[in-house]
């Protein structure tokens, strides 16, 4: 992860107090002009004067530089003045926010019409600049990760927090490491793939010309039956890719098998007295039982999050934020012109038609499926605005 010198160039940072913003956002409108503020100084009482003149009580994202002039914490705000402020409650603050500051050369700010721009603007951020104490655990910072299924030859689940494209499946994104990790642990078990570092050679039964005198296993799990043994060339690479195929269409939702005979052997090893081994095929379905639930519920996301939605600015101006497969894919003003009804047409006609994948959308800037969801979960009641992409367009041709 990019750190100190390898870190992206904070643009728009002048002397003077204006800040243009930490730069190309897909969360802004084409008409939207980025605009704040920046305070460059080593003492907590004048960031926090600065603050108090000249931060205002609307949303936005914030960022500390640090003395060379590095990014090392980005945050977002409902109300950035009230935010900014708390950083300097000595004794109220968490001990995080006091070293954060302690850290701090530079203060900047950039102003967001809304709340939900300045959440999809926090995670953009983070993405780009790897500040430090965002990574190290900001307390309530969300790290997202993603299960990955790649690395041939021989093909295996494991975590990531990047995408690059390669793989067989991306899945995710998913909020920490702790249970998933568990779980993909046992989906590597539960389908025999191999969960050994790259540097250990892969040796399949049919590329006999590549065996070496060595062919035993480098571990264990072959002998404990939870692996097909591909680095001492105990399967071929038709019986190994059988079983990536197999652990694709769990993945994918296409296997409904599964979890059925887990809970069957489950029954079975209890009804014959074998409590222990019913507790571990217990704890085994419930780890994939999780991660079953998980993907579902984000593929219930993807294919029912596909609208317009009108959200007022505290700027007293309405933005259209263009939703496609759960993911934030453009924001255009709403059209009150000829010229704006145009342009917003062409965003709608250039997004909505297209099939939604998946893993085009790991490889951009930011994966915001998550941060969707959770926002008309908490604001249940801004669903009745949605509109379909036909009466979004329909609208635009009215305003034409």
């Amino acid at each position: 992860m990019p750190r100190g010198k390898d870190q992206p160039t904070l643009p728009g940072l002048s002397d003077g107090d204006q800040f243009a913003g930490f730069g190309a956002s897909a969360f802004r409108a084409p008409t939207d002009t980025p605009s704040g503020f920046a305070v460059r100084t080593r003492s907590a009482a004048k960031l926090r004067e600065a603050v108090r003149a000249n931060a205002p009580r609307t949303p936005g994202v914030y960022g500390m530089l640090g003395p060379k002039g590095h990014v090392v914490y980005v945050g977002k705000a409902k109300n950035l003045r009230s935010r900014l402020l708390s950083y300097f409650r000595e004794d109220s603050r968490h001990p995080k926010a006091g070293k954060i500051i302690d850290h701090t050369a530079t203060l900047v700010w950039e102003h967001l019409p809304d709340e939900l721009n300045a959440l999809l603007r926090e995670l953009e951020l983070i993405r780009r600049f790897r500040p430090r104490f965002n990574v190290l655990g900001q307390p309530g910072r969300q790290r997202y990760v993603y299960l990955c299924l790649g690395r041939g030859p021989a093909v295996q689940a494991y975590l990531s927090r990047e995408a690059t494209g390669k793989e067989l499946g991306v899945y995710g994104p998913f909020v920490g490491r702790g249970r998933l990790a568990d779980a993909v642990r046992r989906l590597n078990y539960e389908f025999k793939l191999r969960d050994c570092p790259n540097t250990v050679g892969m040796r399949f039964a049919d590329q006999t010309e590549l065996f070496t005198d060595d062919r035993s296993a480098k571990c264990l799990r072959y002998e404990l039956g939870t692996c097909l043994g591909p680095c001492g060339g105990f399967c071929t690479t038709g019986e190994y890719a059988a079983k990536v195929r197999a652990a694709k269409a769990f993945l994918d939702g296409r296997d409904g098998c599964t979890l059925k005979a887990i809970q069957a052997e489950i029954a079975a090893a209890a009804a014959e007295l074998r409590f222990e081994q019913a507790a571990a095929l217990r704890d085994r379905w419930e780890a994939l039982s999780r991660l079953n639930d998980r993907l579902m519920f984000l593929r219930t996301a993807r294919a029912n999050h596909s609208f317009v939605y009108p959200l007022a600015g505290c700027d007293n101006l309405t933005r259209w934020y263009l939703i496609h497969g759960g993911e934030v894919r453009a924001v255009v003003r709403e059209p009150d012109t000829p010229e704006l009804a145009a342009a917003a047409r062409a965003t709608i006609d250039g997004i909505y038609p297209q099939p939604h994948s998946v893993e085009a959308t790991l490889r951009r800037c930011v994966d915001s499926v998550l941060i969707v969801t959770s926002w008309f979960r908490t604001n249940a009641g801004e669903k009745a605005k949605l509109l379909t992409a036909k009466e979004a367009v329909t609208r635009c041709h009215r305003e034409g």
